[in-house]
């Protein structure tokens, strides 16, 4: 019986040490794995490209590529999946690693396992810690009313009220299904891949790899979190979102584009007066309690006139999904 083959796409962005440090970390991870890493640089036009491409060159099995426009996250990451293994075949898994997210050895090899192991699993992610072991929030719900609802208040009590529509879940213990994941560590069955396509790349960045998780669920398969795959992540390297002054466009536009998308424009306008309306209430109680972190900048109204916008332009013309 043939070894299953594994691509692993490291994506670049204006960090190219970083990016070599993954790949290198994968490299280690893939030991006795067949399958290739291949760094796509997202056209970042700051001498990225030809660094890696200097750095890698006799490294076994990795090789860097030019993905030609930065179209984001899943735009650079469809750009690896569509240059498969360098003989020209696809592989029989596609594994997404960040690349500020660095595998531990065997980190890999249980993704894989798991999912040959488990037929109906059609994606499998890794349990992510900061530097410090501290666990990173990598496990979901698909977002909903309730949920924005909860997310926005950040009250206690409507958060134990609403605990079962919380966006994000609290860690597993073990491996289990959920309904999507974080895409710092994301194995993919090419067979899913196939069947749903890549990532729609009208998504900048953000929210892609939960419209992928809902799409293959959709599609009848499940997406695991696998306990004893361990991947350390520094987070927000190329986003720089942990600097934000100000919550970005593209944010919004995700946001917007994925409900309207898999719930339509009424559910959109639904899940922003819930937002609004749980803000104001959790607003007020911080007030009252005098305590609790501000939001953003301006959160509220780019949010309310993002949306706004939206509905005035009409029909979103997006992408393929592949």
């Amino acid at each position: 019986m043939t070894a299953p083959r594994v691509l692993t796409i490291v994506l670049n962005w204006r960090t190219p040490e970083m990016s070599l440090k993954s790949a290198a970390a994968a490299q280690r991870a893939m030991a006795g794995i067949a399958g290739e890493i291949v760094i796509v640089d997202n056209n970042s036009g700051d001498g990225s490209f030809e660094k890696m491409q200097a750095e890698t060159s006799g490294w076994d099995r990795v090789r860097v590529i030019q993905s030609g426009h930065n179209g984001g996250f899943g735009a650079g990451n469809n750009a690896g999946m569509h240059a498969g293994l360098s003989d020209g075949t696809r592989p029989d898994y596609v594994y997404i690693l960040n690349s500020d997210a660095f595998p531990a050895e065997g980190a890999i090899a249980a993704l894989l396992a798991h999912l040959e192991a488990t037929p109906k699993a059609g994606l499998a992610g890794s349990h992510i810690h900061g530097p410090d072991g501290a666990p990173h929030v990598s496990c979901f719900r698909f977002p909903s009313i309730l949920g924005e609802f909860e997310g926005a208040a950040r009250i206690g009590p409507v958060s134990r009220l609403l605990r079962h529509h919380s966006v994000p879940l609290p860690m597993p213990e073990t491996t289990q299904p959920v309904d999507w994941l974080a895409g710092a560590s994301l194995m993919i069955r090419q067979e899913v891949l196939d069947a749903i396509g890549g990532f729609d790349e009208t998504f900048f960045l953000y929210f892609e790899e939960t419209d992928l998780c809902r799409r293959a669920a959709q599609a009848g398969w499940q997406t695991h979190y696998v306990a004893t795959s361990r991947v350390e992540h520094i987070g927000s390297v190329s986003t720089g979102m942990k600097g934000w002054d100000r919550v970005p466009e593209y944010w919004f536009a995700s946001r917007r584009h994925y409900f309207i998308k898999n719930h339509g424009r009424g559910y959109l306008a639904l899940v922003t007066l819930a937002h609004l309306t749980a803000a104001s209430l959790g607003s007020l109680w911080r007030l009252i309690r005098r305590k609790g972190a501000p939001r953003p900048p301006h959160f509220l109204r780019d949010l309310v006139l993002g949306d706004l916008g939206s509905a005035l332009r009409g029909p979103i013309k997006r992408k393929a999904d592949a």
